[in-house]
């Protein structure tokens, strides 16, 4: 369990070491905790590395409309995405933060004082592993090349002043460091929430490696790209550590059996300890102080957020056929229209008339209340889509608080590890059928969806990707629709170089306007699907291909550090 406030409350005045600190020059340890008096016992590690389970390091996945917000699958009414858009600019305040970075290193400057047996302790280290390289990750999605520190460094330290790495050696760093972890840490299940294990960082190792791999490959002619890429190397990566996971059979996909809810009952359960599918999760305990705020009043009503047109036409119909094609398919007239004869994940990712909207004592309003008699009716029923997001509700009220929410939330499941694993082998062109029936068919199973039978795909004329293979467009698109606002959109567009294909002079549309009984205050398209950004992006994201993929490094990191070079297309 993530008792994380009252392992800080135990610990605070000995380990936290400057982590109000922004700057990398001014993560100079305050000594709270002294090698001579910590670091003695297994203990003593195991409260250090408790530190990095803090959802402020550790960070959960958001069960508020905040995921995946502003790109191509859900979207604020109130704000347009500054990175889509094109018009971050170059800050002078400070960028890289190294604070979690250099806590970890810390801990390795130190953990050999541990009087205990290597193996009393070694489930540390390899937290410390998986951890170092969790936060190296998220550098490297940001800012490609950083400086790689495996130390904790005082202030006269040359290493202060060093130049980026390439971002491959970065990722290869980070892919050690997780091989590492998968050595120290337990092979045990667990129940997820108390301490990783084997598994999830094999798991992480794999997500890492895919996104290396295809970065690598679809930007080796760019600006971004490295210098003698080798997507290969990464790509067969991937499929080692995924098969690894699947070959345990510790995990398998969550199902009952009932395909009309199971996908959404996932992600509504109040424990997951013994959950086949969910790999790491964050629990709640309101006894113990750990709790967050609003996640599930914050999905209550839409206020202003929406998933888009094009998270909606993504969904196959019950034939297994696109909706440009296939016969199934009825029509945009209304949600019910339109959800009719779709993959279940339609409506159990996004909300229909019938669904139950609010269970209270034994009594079910469903979302028609909603739907029919508010939907836009002011600011907290406004949806600039109308398609609005039933994933991660609980209808039940007995679980909504406004601050003090018990629901847990799910970081890690056995569903990317399929989808990983297919994509990595679709992309070395070394695909078969049984590789399918071992991957995607499980999650199409769930659902009561046909398999994918690669001899037999059908071409759909609004594939996202026309230039690529009809299997990796399937892939894509089970991704999409299986991983659908669970924070990784942003980057399976990054690493595809996608943004020119579902980005540039685009803008997200919504459903047909005509369909709802109060008219909602939104432009429409020609053809009368609600256009929200029409006023405000009237040309379409204005998203540079050849800058927006990285984050700039700030002038102030510039100007302290000048061994560093400012990425891409942010020169100016």
């Amino acid at each position: 369990m993530n008792y994380f406030k009252i392992i800080i409350s135990l610990i605070v005045s000995s380990i936290i070491l400057g982590a109000c600190q922004n700057d990398l020059l001014d993560k100079y340890p305050l000594d709270q905790v002294t090698s001579a008096a910590f670091f003695k016992k297994s203990n003593d590690l195991k409260l250090y590395t408790n530190q990095f389970y803090d959802r402020g390091n550790f960070p959960e996945r958001k069960l508020t409309s905040q995921c995946d917000l502003g790109y191509d699958t859900n979207i604020d009414e109130k704000s347009v995405n500054t990175v889509l858009q094109g018009t971050r600019t170059v800050l002078s305040g400070s960028a890289f933060n190294y604070t979690s970075i250099r806590n970890v290193n810390y801990f390795f400057d130190n953990y050999k004082k541990c009087e205990d047996d290597f193996d009393d302790y070694k489930q540390y280290v390899g937290e410390a592993h998986f951890f170092r390289a969790f936060f190296y990750f998220e550098l490297l999605k940001k800012y490609g090349g950083v400086p790689w520190i495996t130390s904790s460094l005082d202030l006269d330290s040359p290493e202060l002043y060093a130049s980026q790495d390439p971002r491959n050696v970065i990722a290869d760093n980070i892919i050690a460091d997780l091989d590492s972890a998968t050595m120290y840490l337990t092979d045990d299940k667990t129940n997820g929430c108390s301490r990783i294990n084997k598994w999830i960082a094999l798991l992480l190792q794999s997500r890492v490696a895919l996104y290396e791999g295809t970065w690598e490959k679809y930007h080796a002619n760019d600006p971004f790209g490295v210098s003698s890429p080798q997507p290969e190397k990464y790509l067969t990566k991937v499929i080692e550590a995924a098969t690894a996971i699947m070959k345990s059979g510790l995990y398998d996909i969550y199902s009952t059996g009932n395909p009309t809810s199971d996908y959404v009952d996932l992600f509504g359960l109040r424990d997951y300890s013994s959950n086949s599918e969910v790999m790491f999760w964050t629990k709640m305990d309101l006894d113990l102080g750990i709790y967050s705020h609003r996640k599930l009043s914050y999905l209550e009503t839409p206020m202003g957020f929406g998933l888009t047109k094009s998270m909606a036409d993504s969904y196959l119909c019950t034939d297994g056929k696109p909706i440009t094609i296939s016969p199934l398919f009825k029509g945009y007239s209304s949600i019910m229209t339109e959800m009719k004869n779709r993959d279940p994940r339609f409506y159990q990712t996004i909300f229909t008339p019938d669904a139950a909207w609010l269970i209270d004592d034994g009594i079910t309003t469903t979302w028609d209340e909603l739907y029919t008699n508010k939907l836009f009716s002011n600011s907290t029923y406004a949806c600039p889509t109308g398609y609005v997001r039933r994933k991660d509700y609980n209808p039940y009220t007995k679980y909504h608080d406004l601050n003090f929410e018990s629901t847990p939330s799910l970081q890690y499941r056995y569903a990317e590890v399929l989808l990983n694993f297919a994509e990595a082998k679709a992309e070395l062109g070394e695909i078969n059928q049984s590789d399918i029936d071992i991957s995607i068919k499980k999650l199409r199973d769930r659902v009561g969806m046909p398999n994918l039978i690669l001899n037999n795909i059908v071409p759909d004329p609004n594939w996202n990707f026309p230039d690529l293979s009809p299997t990796l467009n399937e892939i894509r698109r089970e991704r999409k629709i299986e991983l659908v606002i669970e924070d990784l959109r942003w980057d399976d567009i990054a690493r595809w170089a996608a943004a020119d294909e579902l980005i540039v002079g685009k803008r997200p549309k919504g459903e047909m306007a005509s369909q709802f009984a109060i008219t909602p205050e939104y432009p429409v398209d020609s053809e009368g699907f609600m256009d929200p950004f029409k006023k405000v992006l009237p040309n379409g994201y204005g998203f540079k291909i050849n800058r927006d993929y990285l984050s700039p490094i700030s002038k102030q990191e510039l100007k302290i550090n000048e061994n560093l070079v400012q990425n891409p297309g942010w020169e100016d």
